[in-house]
């Protein structure tokens, strides 16, 4: 009877040794969703210009002369039969616009304009509304120059990213980060944001498939994300480097000491019979 019970209690160490924790798994139950909640993922987000915002703002017109105004030199101010001189990361500078603290940026010519709250494609358009009172033919071009999302905690590869698209997932940074270790909480995810001023801070379940329709899930320019440790990690902090090590070696050795129980027990059951 006693060699019974060690039988299912080495068993069941083996077991619990060799299988996939669950919380390791992302969109857990995703196959399980209905169709409603799955049009509800299908979400569209347009970033949103904010405050402390670099533009890069280009006006350009076949007319070049008329768009001179609105154009800091070297760009509109070349003579006559002068080669064009590109946008290089040095005359990049020319054409950027801070946006202030107010939510505005200063424009040549057209001075004070509010854009902050604004989407990139709303900014053009309003802007080429103003400009072609003068230029007729004129097209706006407007970027972010400064997008920006970090990443710490327990990620492979903590780091501030600079983003060249005009959106990114919450997963896309993770990717980029080359994923969360194995001793992720992935059920806690730390979103901390300055929303114009404002300081949110939002807890996001990796875990749960809901998280592609959650408010949350593009990034906004200068968010961080903070993954928390599991509570293995936080567990294992309360050791020193040496401790670890006596831990893993312990640990090796009863899985080994299982294993080779298992068997002896496995053999004598066959020779008896």
């Amino acid at each position: 009877m006693n060699r019974v019970f060690l039988f299912i209690i080495c068993f069941i160490v083996l077991f619990n040794s060799c299988r996939t924790p669950k919380d390791v798994s992302y969109f857990q139950g995703i196959e399980n969703l209905t169709e409603e909640q799955r049009l509800a993922m299908n979400q569209k987000y347009v970033p949103r210009i904010c405050i402390d915002d670099v533009l890069i703002i280009n006006v350009t017109s076949p007319d070049r002369e008329s768009v001179t105004p609105f154009t800091p030199p070297p760009y509109g101010y070349y003579l006559p039969g002068e080669s064009e001189i590109g946008i290089s990361a040095t005359t990049q500078n020319l054409f950027t616009y801070l946006v202030d603290e107010d939510g505005f940026i200063n424009f040549p010519l057209l001075g004070r304009i509010h854009v902050a709250g604004m989407t990139i494609n709303e900014t053009i358009r309003m802007m080429e509304e103003k400009v072609r009172e003068s230029a007729p033919a004129a097209v706006v071009s407007v970027q972010i120059a400064n997008f920006k999302v970090g990443i710490f905690g327990e990620v492979k590869e903590a780091n501030l990213y600079t983003i060249k698209t005009p959106r990114i997932s919450i997963l896309d940074l993770v990717s980029m980060a080359g994923d969360l270790t194995i001793m992720a909480d992935r059920k806690n995810v730390w979103l901390l944001r300055d929303n114009n001023g404002e300081k949110e801070q939002v807890c996001m379940d990796l875990t749960d498939p809901a998280i592609f329709a959650s408010p949350f899930y593009y990034l906004q320019q200068n968010d961080m994300v903070y993954v928390m440790p599991n509570k293995a990690q936080k567990r294992n902090s309360r050791y020193s480097n040496k401790d670890n090590v006596k831990v893993s070696m312990f640990s090796v050795i009863v899985s080994s000491l299982s294993v080779i129980s298992s068997a002896i027990l496995t053999l004598r059951a066959q020779n008896r019979n």
